[in-house]
């Protein structure tokens, strides 16, 4: 069974530069960029390489503009509030010199509306895709975002600019070119801690049918959590308010890795939660390349259609992804899951859900934060390059 990227185009690096360079060459430029007004300054190291690109490219840029996305409802403490506002300032700096910036806040209602995370996300991502338009370029820098918001608009994009997944050249999409772009550095995403978990569960908008359709309610659950530093009160959560005790649970760790003892650590931090708890086999393990995205999605989507053609004698299945791991592993998540929804899930056997126990309060020491020395990942997810 084919793959919607079964050839994909990945850089990192200096070959992301040289990606950019020939992606913009002398031609017309309408560019949408969407990053986040966070603390992870990794994000202006990010904008800075593609925009010097973009001008070394000789493109002509007709059209741009900055999406900045402010998120009012997080905790942090004075010194990683500097470094908020020290990233937005910088970042709105470096975008103006090609383009202009408009700001979207997520998650405040107005007034006094106070509204539930799932839909603040919903009209968060909603407000960003208005910007669309006639764009040849769209750009997603996950550097500065929170996992359920990129998840959110890159899912959300790929759905307007990939309508329909079995057509050909689906991923053309009309000549669009859509990037994805993250920062890499696994070890600092691993100091930074996710406390204070809210007890609301955050699910991605056309991710949550299989959770809360009745219909499904009875069908297997099969659980893929993405296992990271310091979340496993996240896990708890999710676990104790979506995962019947019955379901299947798939453990992904991260290997190969940087690090070759990250996947030994990560099963001791989660023995409790997933393995004495629920008495998880180790059999059900899945290990994911830590550093090459469409590696790990390719991963993620064989297990889940293994699981839908076992499971389709019992009249179908739930697969429920749980993010927690480092962002290039969660990217490949995220088209894994894309890729498996279904397109009507009134008539398929199964669904996709990705629920989320989203933090509140994040904290990390800002020093390491602007000691990090990431290597800039670019995955080209649509455009001329796939038809």
């Amino acid at each position: 069974m084919r793959t919607l990227w079964e050839q994909y185009v990945f850089r990192r690096g200096s070959d992301a530069n040289e990606l950019w360079e020939r992606l913009f060459e002398d031609r017309p430029i309408r560019l949408l960029y969407i990053a986040g007004s966070g603390f992870d300054v990794r994000a202006q190291t990010v904008m800075r390489e593609c925009i010097n690109s973009i001008r070394s490219s000789g493109g002509s840029i007709e059209e741009a503009k900055l999406v900045l996305i402010d998120f009012p409802n997080y905790q942090l403490g004075d010194a990683l509030k500097q470094l908020t506002e020290q990233n937005d300032h910088g970042l709105a700096e470096l975008f103006s010199s090609i383009g202009t910036v408009e700001r979207i806040t997520f998650g405040s209602g107005d007034g006094d509306e106070d509204l539930s995370a799932t839909i603040a996300l919903r009209i968060g991502t909603h407000a960003v895709l208005e910007k669309v338009s006639t764009q040849t370029d769209i750009i997603l820098d996950a550097s500065s975002l929170p996992r359920v918001v990129y998840l959110a608009l890159m899912t959300s994009l790929l759905n307007k600019l990939v309508p329909d997944k079995d057509a050909d050249n689906a991923l053309a999409a009309a000549g669009v070119n859509f990037q994805v772009l993250v920062a890499e550095d696994a070890g600092l995403d691993g100091q930074i801690m996710a406390e204070d978990p809210s007890s609301e569960i955050v699910m991605v908008p056309g991710f949550s049918g299989a959770m809360q359709v009745e219909s499904f309610q009875d069908r297997p659950l099969v659980w893929f959590p993405i296992l990271g530093e310091h979340r496993v009160n996240q896990l708890q959560i999710i676990r104790s308010t979506e995962i019947p005790g019955e379901a299947e649970i798939c453990p992904v760790l991260p290997h190969p890795s940087r690090n070759p003892r990250r996947a030994d650590r990560l099963l001791v931090e989660y023995k409790e939660a997933l393995f004495n708890s629920r008495q998880t086999p180790t059999s059900n393990i899945l290990y994911v390349h830590e550093s090459q995205p469409f590696e790990a999605y390719r991963q993620l989507l064989g297990a889940m259609r293994r699981y839908t053609e076992s499971m389709e004698i019992l009249g179908g299945c739930r697969l429920v992804v749980t993010p927690l791991g480092s962002k290039l592993i969660t990217l490949g998540a995220g088209l894994a899951c894309f890729e498996m929804r279904p397109p009507n899930l009134e008539t398929a056997l199964h669904g996709v859900a990705i629920p989320h126990a989203e933090p509140t309060r994040y904290d990390v020491d800002p020093q390491a934060v602007r000691s990090s020395e990431p290597e800039v990942c670019c995955l080209l997810l649509t455009g001329d390059a796939y038809a």
